[in-house]
């Protein structure tokens, strides 16, 4: 018996419904699984650095040091030599010995790098972190050490580095003090002001040999080397260095120029070369 119509409307309707269903599964099964995770950070490349051999003068660091020291670095170390690497004037910004605001700043008036610090301080900071992290990849035994103000007025507070030096020099620790000099006719060019609180050693003459030497009594015996401290002298912070500094383009391949060599020479003079 033939089926009433409104029965046959409503059988070819269930039939089209069911059908625009089955199309609707297959084509959502078929669409891309969608990742509701955030999306992983962007991977950084390495800086591939192409830095020039070292010579004197410098095409990177300037001229070295107008007074030359004459003192050698004998004294053996371990190749696990405790180093810890500081930046210099970091506990002593709007006070006495803030640093160089360098030639940039002080003569061609350009804004400093960061208003809080002197542009010395903001470089040694830049270099100080390239050369822990470079130091560690080469298998040295390095940390760093930075101050947890910027502004420490009294010098024998346990947290400054005069005060941390000359506890940790005390125990064995070496300690290297990273600085940028003042722009000529102030500065002197790069170097190293070696500590005179212990035996001059392997270490201190590999950086001597890399960067320069001052006088073992540069100035009449700075607080720093006082206490055991090793102050690197990278460079006067004027002319190519503080311009390849400045470059956006070529900051961050100049830092790790400068940084690997400090870490090339620590790594000679503990015998991991």
């Amino acid at each position: 018996m033939p089926l009433p119509g409104w029965i046959r409307s409503r059988r070819i309707s269930l039939t089209i419904s069911l059908t625009t269903l089955s199309l609707l599964v297959l084509a959502k099964a078929a669409e891309t699984p969608r990742n509701w995770l955030p999306n992983p950070p962007e991977r950084k490349e390495p800086v591939v650095a192409s830095c020039p051999a070292i010579t004197n003068p410098d095409p990177l660091m300037g001229p070295r040091t107008r007074i030359p020291g004459r003192w050698k670095g004998v004294a053996p170390v371990s190749p696990d030599l405790p180093i810890v690497v500081m930046a210099g004037h970091a506990d002593s910004q709007n006070m006495d010995g803030s640093g160089t605001p360098g030639y940039a700043v002080d003569v061609l008036k350009q804004r400093p790098m960061d208003g809080r610090m002197r542009d010395e301080l903001y470089w040694n900071f830049k270099v100080q972190q390239k050369v822990v992290q470079l130091g560690r990849q080469r298998g040295l035994n390095i940390s760093g050490y930075t101050p947890p103000s910027l502004t420490i007025r009294n010098h024998r507070d346990p947290a400054t580095n005069w005060t941390q030096a000359k506890m940790r020099s005390a125990r064995g620790d070496y300690i290297l003090e990273i600085h940028f000099d003042a722009y000529s006719p102030y500065g002197f060019g790069s170097g190293l002001i070696p500590a005179i609180n212990r035996r001059l050693n392997v270490v201190d003459e590999s950086l001597a040999i890399a960067f320069g030497r001052f006088p073992s009594n540069f100035r009449g015996g700075l607080g720093g080397p006082r206490r055991g401290i090793g102050i690197l002298e990278i460079g006067m912070l004027q002319g190519e260095l503080e311009n390849r500094l400045r470059d956006p383009s070529r900051r961050e391949e100049t830092i790790q120029c400068l940084a690997s060599r400090v870490v090339d020479a620590l790594a000679r003079g503990v015998g991991r070369s």
